[in-house]
């Protein structure tokens, strides 16, 4: 692992550990472009633990899953939770639905590609999530509506074992419920 990306990955970890990261909500009044260069994962913070697992009851468990919606994965970095400014529109996607759609929640799934131990993974899909359920809360959208759940390298969009497929598991999904109807 190269020390950029370790000096990094350990900044995000002491901030989540420190109490979170947050979005710097300055940041998010103008274009994604204004995010040039920046990292989303500003040090402002709620506490981490209240945002990753609101409640102690998984949404899944408790509502049905949506269908007729399907939003796409957002991509990270090799050993990055750091949102590329390119896929913050996905993220965006997913709060305007929410704002629109007030009785649905999320789950955002963290995903790896196969490389690193289990254990390393799933902080790091984790770490992923939280930054993305984050950015959602500073987009409006109440910390309650959102979980954050790491599937490491449990969970592939691709078999394959090349740098094509490892960039199409590190990943972050969206998994929409609707509370109005319960399991």
């Amino acid at each position: 692992m190269k020390f950029s990306n370790m000096l990094a990955l350990a900044t995000v970890a002491m901030a989540v550990l420190a109490g979170g990261c947050r979005y710097n909500k300055a940041a998010k009044s103008g274009s994604n472009s204004d995010l040039e260069g920046k990292d989303i994962n500003g040090i402002e913070s709620q506490e981490a633990g209240d945002l990753a697992s609101i409640g102690e009851r998984r949404f899944e468990d408790m509502y049905a899953r949506c269908t007729d919606v399907n939003f796409a994965p957002v991509y990270f970095g090799f050993d990055s939770s750091v949102v590329p400014p390119g896929e913050l529109g996905k993220v965006d996607a997913v709060a305007r639905h929410l704002v629109d759609n007030p009785k649905r929640v999320v789950v955002v799934e963290g995903n790896c590609d196969e490389r690193g131990s289990n254990e390393y993974n799933m902080s790091l899909g984790q770490n992923r999530a939280i930054i993305v359920l984050n950015y959602l809360v500073q987009s409006g959208i109440d910390a309650s509506r959102i979980q954050a759940r790491s599937y490491g390298e449990e969970n592939p969009a691709a078999e394959g074992h090349d740098e094509s497929s490892w960039a199409k598991n590190r990943r972050d999904d969206f998994a929409i419920f609707d509370t109005s109807v319960r399991k």
